[in-house]
């Protein structure tokens, strides 16, 4: 039963959010608290079913006593057919594959836990077309958690574009005055990047079907990763653009920035927390999961333009933000600005910028997600997000002034609280890229890509401590008849106020005290996932090239007959590397030796 639990665990964590939306829409549209109600309690059940998840990726569920997490390895495996027999279906491999590794259960479990407090918040904000509304979170919900779950290409994309559908109708509705331009340019500058990034996919799956000993038409991650490392270097570099325009305008990187501060401004409360907390680390998971350690050659090549761009997006998104007369628009630009942080410690292809760009992507998720809820009790008040029109808040709102300076503070990266040790670490990835001290080869960048950087930190102090001041200090200005308490509100926080931004505040102390736990179990899957494919490759290894369209027919022997994912690394030795996934004929290529196995995880056929 327990076995059964684990396989299916991270099914539900998906799925409960669209039981949720059956269950709301099966409501009355004028049973405003009852819809309010359900939606909460479908999210918080989803957190449940999360914490779950986390719970069993901690236990020795291998068959060497062992938990997966120590050797980087997936767990909560899953696989089933979707489509059908590969061997039925001239080698189309598609199935319904799920697992999660270090690098993904925490972002999991940010985003089933950032959710309902999204829910909660928007209870006073909220007054119209309550039950479409909360319908189009939940969906929001799900197509978040399918992408940190999938472990099948063609799935992660699925739920990639997926979350762009309630996102557009979130922000269209119940957005701002400008709300149909911006959701109009949040989806066409999206899609238009997304289409790219689905012709590369596509291109991937072709490769393994020509390629000889694969056969398959397959989207398997994993095997895509033995795939594409064997490409030649100029073919890497189309494959890098064409995927990166989709990842790169969703981070976003500069200078696909534009469209995301009118996008942060026009959206409502709980759309801004989830765009900035979940939604933008969805593009740089995608390089993290994907383009690196599927394209290493062209990774590595690449790393100095990346790394520049990421440079300039920090300084450029602290000036902006340092400028800004707008609390949400100050908050948006230091979006840009952080999340530059998250790209330049990917690509310092280090184990410590790694694991301080993924720290920081939790991080970022958490301080900033609590600032647009902050920026949006004031608006509910105020009905104005201007430096301009008020000011002097802390003399009537000490609450309100306490999480402000906590989360300003968290967010510059104050030692003692979160910000701190996901920036500190990226800067020690950049700084010693270059170097072997990690006992990996050398990285691509350098020290002056950290010292840089550097100095956008302390630019974010700059403009934090600007809007505090502005905001909370000085003469009490206000605009006349606020603040509106006609919904209900107090003038200071209200309990359900507090309620939502404790946990937040906890878990940023608690990560910025005591950072070890997080950092120990990200690095194994960072090592293995990403690492391993990209820095401990020997120089001299050959790359195969694009195999021609007059190439001989694909063999499909690798199909296994037993109905198991022979990829599955979820029941290997954990000293076997995942570096290494490839079937029998590729063993040409001079390779570390593996240990592989199926999995009782699996379930169906499938490759």
């Amino acid at each position: 039963m327990t076995d059964l639990f684990a396989r299916w665990i991270l099914t539900a964590v998906i799925f409960v959010p669209l039981i949720g939306v059956v269950m709301i829409g099966l409501m009355n549209a004028r049973s405003h608290a009852l819809i309010r109600r359900g939606a909460l309690l479908a999210s918080f059940a989803t957190l449940g079913f999360a914490l779950a998840a986390l719970r069993l990726y901690y236990e020795p569920t291998n068959a060497y006593g062992e938990p997966h997490w120590r050797a980087g390895l997936f767990a909560l495996s899953l696989r089933v057919p979707w489509i059908g027999d590969p061997q039925l279906l001239a080698g189309v491999d598609v199935a319904y594959a799920v697992g999660v590794d270090g690098i993904s259960i925490w972002l999991l479990v940010m985003t089933a836990a950032l959710t309902p407090l999204a829910i909660w918040a928007s209870f006073s904000g909220i007054r119209e077309r309550i039950k479409e509304y909360y319908l189009l979170l939940l969906l929001l919900e799900a197509g978040m958690l399918g992408v940190f779950c999938a472990r099948d290409l063609l799935l992660f994309y699925v739920f990639f574009e997926f979350t762009l559908i309630p996102l557009f109708f979130l922000i269209g509705i119940w957005g701002g005055p400008q709300r149909r331009r911006a959701a109009s340019k949040f989806f066409i500058y999206t899609l238009a990047g997304s289409v790219l990034t689905f012709t590369a996919i596509l291109f991937l799956a072709y490769q393994a079907y020509r390629m000889p000993g694969i056969g398959v038409f397959t989207f398997d991650i994993e095997k895509l990763y033995a795939v594409g490392e064997r490409l030649d270097l100029a073919t890497q570099r189309w494959l890098f653009v064409a995927m990166a325009a989709g990842f790169a305008i969703r981070v976003p990187l500069f200078p696909f920035h534009t469209w995301l501060p009118l996008v942060h401004t026009e959206a409502p409360m709980a759309g801004s927390v989830l765009l900035a907390a979940v939604l933008l680390k969805l593009g740089a998971y995608g390089f993290l999961r994907l383009i690196i350690p599927m394209l290493p050659a062209a990774a590595i090549e690449f790393a100095p333009l990346v790394a520049g761009l990421a440079v300039v997006g920090i300084l450029y998104g602290a000036l902006a933000a340092w400028v800004q007369g707008d609390m949400k628009k100050l908050v948006a630009y230091s979006s840009v600005s952080h999340l530059g942080f998250c790209m330049l410690g990917m690509f310092s292809l280090k184990v410590a910028g790694l694991t301080g760009a993924l720290a920081h992507m939790i991080n970022h998720g958490l301080s900033t997600g609590a600032l647009f809820l902050i920026v949006g009790v004031i608006y509910e008040r105020y009905h104005t997000r201007r430096f301009d029109e008020i000011g002097g808040l802390a003399f009537h709102m000490p609450w309100l002034a306490f999480f402000l300076v906590f989360f300003s503070l968290s967010s510059i990266g104050l030692p003692g609280l979160n910000g701190f040790v996901g920036i500190f670490l990226v800067l020690v990835g950049a700084f010693t890229s270059s170097s072997t001290l990690d006992g990996n080869s050398t990285g691509p960048l350098g020290i002056a890509y950290a010292m840089i950087a550097a100095a956008g930190v302390i630019l974010s102090a700059v403009y934090m401590l600007w809007m505090c001041q502005r905001v909370l200090f000085g003469p009490l200005r206000e605009l006349t008849r606020t603040p509106d308490r006609s919904s209900g509100l107090t003038t200071d926080l209200t309990p359900r106020e507090i309620a939502i931004l404790t946990p937040l505040a906890v878990a940023a102390l608690a990560i910025g005290v005591y950072p070890k736990p997080l950092i120990e179990s990200m690095q194994p899957a960072l090592q293995e996932q990403v690492i391993a494919h990209v820095l401990n490759r020997a120089p001299d290894w050959p790359v195969t090239p694009v195999i021609p369209f007059a190439a001989a027919a694909p063999t499909h022997a690798a199909v296994p007959s037993d109905g198991h994912d022979a990829s599955d690394s979820s029941e290997r030795r954990p000293e076997a590397s995942a570096a290494h996934r490839t079937l029998a004929p590729l063993q040409a290529v001079p390779a570390r030796a593996e240990t592989a196995g199926s999995t009782a995880s699996d379930v169906g056929g499938g490759v």
